[in-house]
């Protein structure tokens, strides 16, 4: 095998067949990250040899430490993946790589977008268009959620991708204005594990009506860690970022940075001037983004009135 990649066991007797399954595969593995995976692809592109490879290979080629490398080569050799696809299929769970036709152009455009997604609900909204992503604080102030409602209803009406991460507060109440338009949910844990459990009847009414997204395999639980990776495919999803209501310390604020880092629109509501549940907002509007006051001002922004 090239780039120091070599042949050094007999391939496995059970081999998923196309590139598309293997990919899905390594993607299931435990240590198998997203650069561990784009490492694979850069000197493997077809993951041809991928059940050849030792955990040897895996910690000196691919540099990663002994014990990930033990944990993703058990898993490679282990996991059923086979039976694992058919529980998908029969849960109506559909897995979108970043190869596929139906994967959305923007987020493709980002540094680094998952290499596998998997969904529940229409996935033609992932073509869909325009598209803008709501975050803010867990715990909104009822101005916060008379905001939205006048910010959100026009664009909705309009057909416009209402995208969140189904939290508490402004993501849950952004997907709620959205349940007769167009809205998508991006998970920080697996479809099997939605989060948080209070959000169980909203996250089926949105598997029901909507589409649910996560770049985790259904069975991942939920971990802290997971959430402010899951921010860049709000922002990378959007056309724009709209945050409502944030602290001055708030993970609206991680996907604020991530949609500027990506090249997207920053669009902030603002609030009283010495509240300190608008101190991150306003600090984003002295950043320079976009202070909102009414939907014609996203709208303008896009050369839609």
């Amino acid at each position: 095998m090239s780039n120091g990649l070599k042949k050094r066991v007999k391939r496995n007797e059970v081999v998923l067949l196309n590139f598309r399954e293997r990919l899905i595969h390594i993607h299931h593995c435990r240590g198998a990250g997203w650069q561990t995976i784009r490492k694979l692809l850069s000197k493997d592109p077809e993951l041809r040899m991928l059940y050849d490879l030792t955990v040897q290979d895996f910690h000196t080629d691919l540099h990663l430490p002994l014990g990930r490398a033990e944990r993703l080569f058990h898993d490679l050799h282990h996991l059923d993946m086979t039976a694992l696809l058919t529980q998908y299929r029969n849960s109506d769970i559909h897995i979108i790589t970043v190869f596929d036709d139906e994967y959305p152009e923007l987020l493709k455009a980002i540094y680094d977008p998952p290499w596998v997604l998997y969904t529940l609900g229409r996935t033609d909204l992932l073509k869909a268009q325009p598209t803008l992503a709501v975050v803010g604080t867990r715990r909104p102030s009822a101005m916060a959620y008379q905001n939205m409602r006048e910010l959100l209803s026009p664009l909705i009406q309009r057909g416009w991708v209402i995208v969140s991460g189904m939290a508490l507060g402004i993501d849950g109440f952004a997907h709620e204005l959205s349940l007769n338009g167009k809205t998508i949910a991006v998970l920080g844990s697996g479809l099997y594990h939605p989060y948080p459990a209070s959000h169980r009847r909203l996250f089926e009414k949105l598997t029901a009506k909507q589409l649910v997204i996560s770049e985790y395999p259904p069975h991942t639980p939920p971990h802290q860690w997971q959430f402010p990776v899951r921010n860049r495919i709000i922002s990378g999803l959007s056309r724009g970022v709209l945050v409502v209501e944030a602290k001055e310390k708030s993970g609206s604020l991680i996907t604020a940075d991530q949609a500027m880092e990506q090249g997207r629109d920053i669009f902030a509501v603002p609030g009283p001037a010495f509240d300190p549940h608008y101190k991150g907002t306003h600090g984003l509007i002295q950043q320079g983004a976009k202070l909102v006051m009414s939907a014609e001002d996203i709208l303008d922004e896009f050369g839609e009135l």
